[in-house]
């Protein structure tokens, strides 16, 4: 018998694509030892910092932020930080006593996991994109395992550390939106258009310079998420006016627009992805251009070179989207071709996976469940 429960640590923040993989693999290594302890560790000022306490987690928060590509005072106070975070995180770890650290990505998952491979403590990094991020690079040669979610990641990792084990999903969530769609006897079309929490600018551009087009074919209906900083500033327009437009910041029950969506808009981040190719929706992925090294085109290519998504280039989105859009629409042979290659690329029960590797690092246990991991 162990004298105490176990206890992780675990790191994600910035965006929802760290966050709800960091707080997935909590809740399932909570399901696989339920009186396990967690503690989390992100950024001040970030939104895991809300985010993780909603899930029910405790987290603590570091002075930490990433560099930025300008000359800026945030970059000359940079090196203070980390050694101010290094030192806090010598301190949490000392005091919490993690049996193992998990890192999914973003600016505080550094310190917190070098730290404790400095201090032995086995760790563990999950790195969702097709192209790895500059923390999780400069991590892997010291963390002890590496989970991805795409093959060809040893350019970026040593090779004998990495496990495919795909991303994290809500599976709950997104095996309501089937239970949904075979119950449907609607035979409407709908696109989804997603752009994110924070909304995508972009995209909201090209809506709102759609009307027309939009008008034209009263019968598609289109559910436009917008985000909530972009609201206020479409709501008023032309497009959402139209009848067959609905406008939210929000998406509160997602499952029901997933099983209406004949089409899928969104961005190329990971969670997107591995949404899209769980459900197997025909999709029109429109990467950010703004993210680090360009990584949701390489998300995006993952799957079109696989036949399994269309692109458009950010750059292309104002006049290209929703002809693209209706040209998907029109063509049902082409939506079946998209939707089977993409649950073909689905890898259910990541979550477990990785829970399981996180597990198996730990001398004393053994994972509870069986299943075959496949190394890159």
């Amino acid at each position: 018998m162990r004298p105490r429960p176990l206890r992780f640590i675990i790191s994600g923040g910035g965006t929802g694509g760290h966050i709800f993989p960091a707080i997935a693999i909590a809740d399932e290594l909570k399901r696989l030892h339920p009186d396990a302890e967690f503690l989390f560790v992100g950024a001040k000022g970030r939104m895991e910092m809300d985010k993780v306490p909603a899930a029910g987690y405790r987290i603590e928060g570091l002075w930490i932020s990433g560099l930025k590509r300008q000359l800026t005072l945030d970059n000359l106070s940079f090196p203070v930080k980390v050694l101010s975070s290094l030192f806090r995180c010598r301190t949490i770890l000392r005091d919490f006593r993690p049996d193992a650290v998990v890192g999914t990505g973003g600016y505080a998952g550094a310190p917190v996991l070098y730290a404790a491979a400095r201090m032995g403590i086995p760790t563990l990094i999950q790195e969702p994109n097709a192209f790895a991020g500059l923390a999780n690079k400069w991590l892997g040669s010291k963390v002890d395992k590496i989970c991805v979610a795409f093959g060809g990641m040893a350019k970026f990792f040593p090779a004998n550390k990495l496990i495919i084990t795909g991303n994290p999903v809500r599976e709950q969530l997104l095996d309501r939106v089937r239970e949904l769609e075979q119950k449907s006897s609607d035979a409407s079309q709908t696109v989804l258009l997603m752009g994110g929490s924070g909304g995508a600018r972009s995209l909201n551009e090209a809506m709102a310079g759609s009307t027309e087009l939009i008008r034209a074919r009263p019968q598609v209906q289109w559910i436009w998420q917008c985000g909530r900083s972009y609201l206020a500033t479409y709501e008023g327009c032309a497009t959402a006016a139209l009848p067959n437009v609905h406008l939210s910041a929000f998406l509160d029950k997602m499952d029901e627009a997933y099983a209406s969506a004949t089409v899928v808009i969104g961005r190329a981040g990971s969670t997107t992805i591995a949404e899209i190719e769980y459900l197997g929706k025909p999709a029109i992925l429109v990467p950010s251009p703004w993210v680090a090294e360009d990584h949701q085109t390489k998300n995006a290519e993952a799957l079109t070179k696989e036949n399994a998504a269309v692109l458009v280039a950010d750059t292309r989105v104002n006049s290209d989207l929703v002809p693209t859009v209706y040209t998907l629409l029109d063509d049902r042979e082409r939506r079946d071709e998209l939707s089977r290659n993409a649950r073909a690329l689905a890898r259910p029960g990541a979550v477990t996976r990785i829970a399981e590797e996180v597990l198996a690092l730990l001398p004393s246990l053994t994972p509870k469940t069986d299943a075959s991991h496949a190394a890159v």
